[in-house]
């Protein structure tokens, strides 16, 4: 055994098995593993084998490897049951698997000598040709990977439960400029990962009626009887911690008809009756986050709620029936996390099954749901809370409708025991929203029925309290509380910057990827001349690496000793990437009027996809890519400046993005960032921080020191201020000369060839109401970058800066969170798993 390979594998688990050869980690043993596969699995002779088939032979004999782990730690909770985390996420945005499997078994260098054996020059080869799962869009999904991660590598038992989309949100092409959404088949050559599970599928009903009837102990009882079912068919991800036995697992739902296929309709010519069961059934799970413009998208998004949620309680309560465990000891077997409002759904149909199908008293499955749910809050804006039109709810969830209003009416009646006589604050904290069309506040229902309400960052949880649920907070103070988002090194640093990983296992040795404030050491680099040359060469590693990727996708050449300078996240106008456009065109000014000093040369880079439906975030990309064409094309820019859109960002760029970046954009509006973790994987790889005091902002700040951040901006209760006392921004336009010549070229059609319509709505926004600020912060913003400039020019104090960012950013390390979550919130213990046989 590899001496970065678990040491415990002594005694016996009860019912664990391995097969000796197949959980062989050398060379030799990935090798045959790999041949095997080829020759039984895929029917391929090696002979013949294309890359692809190579990718998959080496991805199941590496889940072969996660088998005997796999199975052990499902046999260790079973032999000692203890309280295991159950995540619930609409999204899981995991990322190519087998990289990372290689990475925590610790046989990278082994699969590396494996496939050189086939007459493959490197492993890499292999590693590209692995799709991104279309399972996430955001950050949202890439947290719950991070999560899902470091659970598994803090041996902490957890199961995350989400949705086997078919189709992930979409690829995105640009043509002409425009963002282009193609469909995101990434499940059309198999999937190597996932395990079927259809003996433990679930019926979900939708629909129908309501009844009440007496049991046979003469109890009062309501029954729900649907009008149409689905089967949710389990597909189980194996999810490996880093070097431990622990494997965690990722369950997602896929949607079936309860009958596929009707015969009767078929014999009389109904051929499209005969299958329609089956395609209304499967469109569940069929693509992540449908459309909700339109009546039947919204109905579709809670059908996809209410299914996963629904299948995975009846397969968590299943779990206690099968260990022999009382129903009335659920909370302390399980600890649900609502991962923001889409699951929130789960505290009505937990308490459904509780009291419809186990027959528990209202006061003890209240007493159960509550004590077993949590709820993470990750957005401030009002339109990202989610909610639902009463008539859609009712039609759908009559039963779940049924027990929210007496959720309600028990909740309020409490309420009405503080305020006694004040109807405005039953108005606010009632979970039916009575303005206007009636429709049920999904936040509200999960923070009236969890135990903890958590935001994600400093700034953040204190605006929950003090903007978005005052009442709330001022009822519960004790519910409320803040962990602050992380991010798992082994994928952000581990996989994605081998360079630099390398160099930090030189210097403060190889603990530091789970223990990421060993990185502290670095300090006492600060001033180490060569030191800081080998740390710049990692970062110039990488560049050249994304330059040579840029120049691929997009034809653009750009120099890889130019400063990085990146905003890579989803394109929406609070997250300002407009902001960033209009600096370059005032630097593109500069130089076209000869007025620029001690300019940095830049090579500006953004990346990220707009909502289908959001006309503004896509014309921002048109923006951009206008941009880019006059910049590019003009010979005064060369040497000077370069802008670039990296098509369909996603995990897979994104690890190609981090290292190479010098300077981090976080510039959204102060107070709507919920946290941001692009920043924290920025600041981990040694990029500095451009940014307003804005989500997690604040605390990379704090952690990395003031003078190692480009600040500028208002802040959120400047912002505030702002608003109140009629925001202007035609005064700030008409204040800054270079802000009033930029958004004149674009009047002008210079960056739309000619044509003055195009950007009209964006400058219009701009200059009228201006919803997210970006005229009263250019100013500074343009300031902030002139310290850029400055800082660029002396190379050894941008390095040693840049240093000191690495050095300090173990804060953000997703164990860190997990360690808070489950000492605060989950109250869940580590479980060591063994494994019987030695894997010699």
């Amino acid at each position: 055994m590899s001496s970065s390979q678990p040491q415990d594998l002594r005694l016996p688990t009860p019912g664990c098995y391995a097969d000796p050869i197949k959980a062989g980690i050398d060379a030799d043993a990935v090798f045959d593993g790999m041949t095997e596969h080829l020759f039984f699995t895929l029917g391929k002779l090696a002979t013949t084998a294309s890359l692809r088939d190579l990718y998959m032979a080496l991805s199941y004999a590496v889940r072969d490897r996660l088998m005997t782990r796999y199975l052990a730690s499902q046999e260790a909770i079973r032999a000692k049951p203890q309280k295991t985390v159950a995540y619930f996420s609409a999204e899981f945005l995991i990322g190519p698997q087998l990289n990372n499997n290689l990475l925590n078994l610790g046989i990278t260098n082994e699969a590396e000598e494996a496939v050189k054996r086939f007459g493959i020059e490197s492993l890499s080869h292999i590693l590209e040709v692995e799709e991104e799962p279309g399972l996430g869009n955001g950050g949202l999904g890439r947290l719950a990977a991070c999560y899902m991660e470091s659970l598994a590598s803090l041996q902490v038992p957890a199961i995350g439960y989400g949705i086997r989309y078919e189709f992930g949100i979409f690829n995105q092409l640009i043509r002409d400029g425009w963002q282009v959404e193609v469909t995101d088949k990434w499940l059309k050559g198999g999937w190597p990962w996932e395990l079927p599970q259809p003996d433990e599928s679930c019926f979900v009903g939708f629909g129908g009626r309501t009844e009440n009837y007496m049991d046979d102990k003469g109890n009062y009882r309501s029954r729900w009887i649907p009008s149409e079912h689905a089967i949710g068919v389990p597909h189980d991800v194996p999810i490996l911690g880093y070097r431990v036995n622990n494997c965690d697992r990722l369950r997602l739902w896929r949607a079936d008809a309860t009958e596929s296929f009707d015969f009767y309709a078929f014999n009389i010519g109904d051929y499209y009756g005969a299958v329609e069961e089956k395609v209304a059934s499967e469109t569940l799970s069929k693509v992540l986050y449908p459309n909700d413009g339109t009546d039947e998208g919204r109905r579709l998004r809670l059908k996809q709620q209410h299914f996963f949620v629904s299948c995975s309680l009846q397969d968590m309560l299943r779990s206690l029936d099968k260990r022999g465990i009382n129903v009335e000891d659920f909370s302390e077997h399980w600890t649900v996390q609502l991962n923001d409002t889409h699951p929130a759904i789960a505290v009505a149909e937990l308490l459904r099954l509780l009291i419809d199908i186990y027959h528990l008293e209202w006061e003890n499955a209240w007493n159960i749901t509550i004590n077993s749910v949590a709820y993470t809050n990750h957005t401030l804006l009002p339109e990202a809370l989610e909610k639902w039109d009463l008539n859609l709810f009712k039609s759908l969830l009559p039963r779940h409708l049924e027990l929210i209003y007496e959720i309600n009416r028990r909740f309020l009646q409490k309420v009405r025991l503080r305020y006694p006589g004040n109807d405005a604050i039953l108005r606010k904290l009632s979970i039916i929203d009575e303005e206007g069309g009636k429709a049920i506040r999904m936040a509200h229902l999960a923070t009236i029925g969890a135990h903890h309400v958590n935001g994600v960052a400093a700034l953040h949880s204190d605006l929950i309290k003090r903007q978005l649920m005052p009442e709330f907070s001022e009822l519960w103070p004790e519910k409320f509380t803040n962990i602050t988002n992380g991010v798992t090194p082994r994928r952000w640093v581990g996989l994605s910057n081998p360079e630099l990983s390398s160099l930090l296992d030189k210097e403060v040795g190889k603990d530091w990827i789970t223990n990421m404030e060993l990185l502290k050491k670095l300090e006492e680099k600060e001033n180490d001349t060569e030191f800081l040359e080998l740390f710049s060469q990692t970062k110039l590693s990488g560049k050249r690496k994304l330059a040579g990727y840029i120049h691929r996708q997009t034809g653009v050449l750009v120099d890889p000793s130019s400063l990085f300078d990146v905003q890579v996240k989803r394109i929406h106008q609070y997250k300002r990437q407009h902001l960033n456009a209009l600096q370059i065109i005032a630097q593109y000014l500069r130089i076209k009027n000869g007025t620029a000093k001690n300019i940095a040369p830049r090579t500006v880079i953004f990346g990220g996809k707009a909502a289908p439906g959001y006309f503004m975030a896509k014309l921002m990309i048109r923006f951009i890519n206008g941009i880019a064409d006059v910049v590019n094309a003009d010979p005064d820019m060369d040497g000077q400046l370069r802008v670039v859109f990296l098509p369909d960002y996603n995990v897979k760029l994104g690890e190609q993005v981090y290292p190479a970046t010098d300077l981090s954009e976080q510039i959204s509006t102060a107070g709507k960032e919920a946290s941001g973790t692009g920043n924290m994987k920025f600041a981990m790889n040694g990029a500095l921080t451009i940014g307003t005091l804005d989500g997690a902002n604040v605390e990379i700040r704090d952690q990395v020191g003031l003078e190692n951040f480009f600040l500028f901006g208002h802040t959120e209760n400047e912002i505030m201020k702002l608003r109140e006392n009629g925001y202007s921004p035609k005064k700030y336009i008409e204040n800054c000369q270079e802000l009033s010549e930029a958004m004149r070229l674009i009047e002008l059609g210079h960056f739309s060839n000619g044509d003055s319509e195009l950007f009209l709505p964006l400058i219009n926004s701009l200059s009228g109401n201006d919803p997210f600020f970006v005229m009263a912060d250019f100013t500074d913003y343009l300031r902030a970058q002139d310290d850029v400039n400055k800082a660029w020019h002396n190379p050894k104090e941008w390095n040693r800066m840049a240093l000191l960012n690495t050095a300090r950013s173990g804060y953000f390390s997703s164990d860190r969170s997990i360690r808070e979550y489950c000492q605060s919130i989950w109250k869940v213990n580590p479980l060591n798993v063994e494994i019987t046989c030695n894997l010699n």
